[in-house]
């Protein structure tokens, strides 16, 4: 009884092996591949996974926090300002300290928007770096008051606002509007060093999400 049961259990999966060799051997090549597929994953830095998924989209590694006060640019004495730089495609407030001597009104104005400018070119601190900042505004840039036919309010860069990226020029109007070098209505009356009219600049939620593809928006300025 013993002998027959264990003879019939043989037989039958001799005869499933018969019925279905082609079904076996893609089944051992799958089966070998499996292993295979793994370890070339592996390789790539990828973990491989068993079952089917859809994954969104990958997430940033990058913080875009600071995980404490930047001592080097917070210990000295000066007036506590912020600048927008750069972390993962976006614009992140930042505060800085720069120390400005003082003068006439006007004269504080453009120091002022000078100072930024210098904040905005330098590199971003140790600590800003470990956190994922940037900046794309490049060094050597100035910035200087308006001229006779110029809105009192207008300020002039060194070279011309459209040369900028457009990560540059959202760093420099954003960080302009919300400091001394802003119009009363927080808008930045921006031109260059050519004679073309100068522009109200907008900082808007749209560009500091997206300051690659959005540009501030701007209106002319009609000489006086």
């Amino acid at each position: 009884m013993t002998s027959r049961s264990i003879r019939n259990a043989w037989g039958v999966r001799r005869l499933c092996a018969g019925r279905s060799t082609r079904a076996a051997r893609r089944t051992r090549t799958a089966l070998l591949a499996v292993p295979l597929l793994a370890v070339v994953l592996a390789g790539c830095g990828i973990r491989s996974t068993e079952v089917p998924t859809e994954f969104g989209p990958a997430p940033s590694r990058v913080p875009c926090t600071l995980s404490g006060p930047d001592l080097g640019t917070q210990s000295s004495r000066g007036i506590l300002v912020q600048v927008f730089l750069l972390c993962s495609s976006q614009l992140v407030r930042v505060d800085r300290t720069v120390r400005i001597t003082a003068g006439t009104a006007d004269t504080d104005r453009v120091r002022a928007a000078q100072a930024l400018l210098d904040e905005l070119t330098a590199n971003p601190s140790d600590i800003e770096k470990e956190a994922g900042y940037t900046t794309n505004v490049r060094d050597g840039l100035t910035v200087t008051g308006p001229r006779p036919d110029d809105p009192e309010d207008a300020l002039r860069l060194s070279i011309e606002p459209t040369a900028l990226t457009s990560y540059a020029l959202a760093q420099v109007i954003c960080t302009f509007s919300v400091s001394a070098a802003a119009s009363d209505d927080g808008t930045v009356t921006l031109g260059g060093p050519g004679e073309d009219s100068v522009r109200r600049y907008e900082c808007t939620a749209d560009v500091r999400s997206r300051p690659g593809t959005e540009t501030p928006p701007s209106t002319e300025v009609d000489r006086s």
